[in-house]
Parts: C-alpha cells; sequence; structure tokens
C-alpha cells in the first residue's frame, strides 16, 4: 500500500472512497511514527477485498463519506481493543510489531471469530482524547496575553471526549524553559520546541467547560478501555497519561456536558462574560467530526460575538486541526476585537510530541 497521501473531498462516498480512506490512513499514521496502527489498517484493507464477514462487508459498503468519518480508525480502534483485553492473542505478535507475519491473514482471522464484537466499533468516530494536546492550548494563550488580552480565561472546548484536556489547568507545562502551570501537576509536558520559545506570562483559568455528543466517564472501566483502544499502540507514554487523567477525573471530574458542538457553542457564548476575562473557544482533531452544518452555526456564533467583543471582554478561538497536505497539524488562532483574522502560530505533532512555533 503507498505511503501517498490521495488529496480527495473528504465528502467522498462510495467503495472507491472507502478504499482512499484506508489507503490514506495508513499514509498517515506512517508519517506521524505509528508503524504498528499502519500495519493494522493495512490488514484491514485487504479483508475488503472478498469481505467475509459482516464487519467487513460493512465497512466495504459504507454509506457515509469514510474519510471524515476516520472509519479506518473506527475499524482498528475495535482490534486494538480485543487486543488489549486479550481476547484475540493472536494478534500480539502484530502489536509488538514483530516481522515476517501474514497481517493480512491474523486479522482475517479474528474478525471472522470476533465479528459480532467488532460491529459496534463502526458505529460512532474515535475518541482522541489526548493531553498532550493541552501544550499547544497553553501556548496560544500565551500569545494572546502578549497580543494584550487578559491573561484570565474562560475555556470552552468542543468534541471534548472524556474531558483529558478540561483538566489543562491542572498540568504543568516547560515550553522551551517557559513554565506553566502547578508543579508537578497531575501530568508534566515537556514538548520537543523547534523554534522561538513563546511569550512569558502568568495566566490563570476563571472556568473550563466543554462538551461531546458521546462523552467518556474516565471512572467507568469499560468506557476507559474504550479510550484506550484509540490511543496509537506505539505511543507508550500516552498509556501513561490516560491512567493520571482517569486518577484525575476520579478525584475531581471534569466540566463536560452531553451536547451538540453548536447548541454549546451558541449556549455558552450567550451567558455574560465577566470583565477582565478573555473567554476562548478551543478544539483540537475534532473539526473533521463536526457536521457542515455545525461547523457553519459555530463560525457564525463567534464571528457574531466576536464584533461585539471589547478589550475588556475579548473572545477568541484556538483550533489545533489537520493539515492533509503536510501530513502536520496546525495551531490556528482567531481573536477578537483586533485579530479576526486566522494566524497560524505553528504546527505540532498530533499528540503534542513536539511543537513547531512560527510566530
Amino acid at each position: 500500500m503507498s505511503d501517498r497521501y490521495q488529496f480527495v473531498d473528504m465528502a467522498e462516498t462510495g467503495r472507491a472512497a472507502v478504499d482512499t480512506a484506508f489507503a490514506n490512513q495508513v499514509a498517515y499514521c506512517r508519517s506521524a511514527e505509528a508503524p504498528v496502527t499502519a500495519r493494522i489498517v493495512a490488514a484491514l484493507a485487504t479483508l475488503l477485498k472478498h469481505p467475509d464477514s459482516e464487519f467487513a462487508r460493512r465497512i466495504a459498503a459504507w454509506e457515509g463519506a469514510p474519510l471524515a468519518d476516520a472509519l479506518p480508525l473506527r475499524a482498528a480502534g475495535g482490534l486494538h481493543a480485543l487486543h488489549l483485553s486479550g481476547g484475540a492473542p493472536e494478534l500480539a505478535p502484530i502489536y509488538a510489531d514483530s516481522e515476517d507475519i501474514n497481517d493480512a491473514a491474523v486479522v482475517a482471522g479474528v474478525v471472522r471469530r470476533h465479528d459480532a464484537a467488532l460491529l459496534p466499533w463502526l458505529d460512532g468516530p474515535p475518541q482522541t482524547n489526548e493531553a498532550g494536546r493541552s501544550a499547544n492550548f497553553i501556548a496560544a494563550m500565551l500569545w494572546l496575553v502578549d497580543q494584550g488580552l487578559p491573561p484570565h480565561f474562560e475555556c470552552l472546548e468542543i468534541g471534548s471526549s472524556a474531558g483529558i484536556n478540561l483538566m489543562l489547568d491542572r498540568y504543568h507545562y516547560d515550553l522551551a524553559g517557559v513554565q506553566v502551570g502547578p508543579q508537578p501537576g497531575v501530568m508534566g509536558f515537556a514538548p520537543e520546541w523547534r523554534g522561538r520559545h513563546p511569550p512569558q506570562h502568568k495566566i490563570d483559568f476563571v472556568g473550563v467547560k466543554g462538551c461531546d455528543v458521546a462523552p467518556v466517564d474516565l471512572t467507568d472501566p469499560a468506557q476507559a478501555l474504550r479510550l484506550k483502544a484509540y490511543i496509537w499502540p506505539e505511543h507508550h507514554v500516552r498509556f501513561g497519561r490516560i491512567e493520571a487523567a482517569i486518577a484525575a477525573a476520579e478525584a475531581d471530574p471534569p466540566d463536560l456536558v452531553r451536547m451538540s458542538a453548536a447548541d454549546f457553542v451558541e449556549a455558552e457564548l450567550a451567558k455574560p462574560q465577566a470583565a477582565g476575562t478573555t473567554r476562548v473557544l478551543m478544539h483540537s482533531i475534532v473539526w473533521q467530526y463536526v457536521p457542515a452544518d455545525q461547523q457553519a452555526r459555530i463560525t457564525a456564533a463567534m464571528e457574531a460575538v466576536g464584533a461585539r467583543a471589547t478589550p475588556d471582554r475579548p473572545l477568541a478561538w484556538i483550533a489545533l486541526e489537520a493539515n492533509r497536505t503536510l501530513h502536520l497539524h496546525e495551531l490556528v488562532v482567531r481573536h477578537w476585537p483586533g485579530g479576526a483574522e486566522p494566524k497560524m502560530l505553528g504546527r505540532s505533532h498530533p499528540h503534542g510530541a513536539w511543537v513547531e512555533w512560527t510566530v
């Protein structure tokens, strides 16, 4: 399977789009240093040539847009859950990245034996919660303060999943020597920093709240396993982070509501904003999962409220989302008043391993 990413309409449907989605996911995983996940996705793709299970047939005949729906990662998550739970020990050599294995044959056998258990994994999008991305949010807030916005942040997050990034005020960050947050913190992040360090300022949080259409309860072992299944197995440090997040959520649950992204943003923006605070919408690796009509509503709501923003009650929008041309994720910020045009602050590894600061 090619390592080249094919650029197609995210809304494209049909069998050819399914094949492209799987090929693109393999290329994307390899570029993100996730060879095991690439192997699993490539093996799943071979099943679609002659599907002999309900799981494979449903994937091959996918009615939605497979790239926008992250269909390959839905399927890969199901297999990873079987591996993590010990339900399919024959997958262990693949997850150990052992050589001389017929990945396609192993995966085909597992799918046939666990067809019914795998089918529900196709019913919803992956939960790609990752605490490491919060370093990008913090760096963007430091930049916003440098632009003259108040350092007291009221944060609103869409696509919060289990709310791991809603606990960003409990983490410690070392951003090229710029220290932010409590020490030692529930977790500590020191991403490889490329470029100039971000501005140095003191910031604090007056509120952090998020939404998800299917929020995950970290304190429920079954739901926590589902979240772990979406962690790419190559990224071992992320499993330690999820355990730390579970402990933090048990001690003090994040403020997370079940709600659509557009409804949440409109409702929260309608509430009074305290003077001297910066209200900020933030999200990471979620925009592609938000339906187009909701994207339009969110954008319209932000721009309408932004038009009324004042220096004492500013509005900001921080987004860490995929640039599929570069196989990288871009940190883009807008703020009102004064900075309504999108400003790219840098690029980032999808799970926060490094940040390339470009301003």
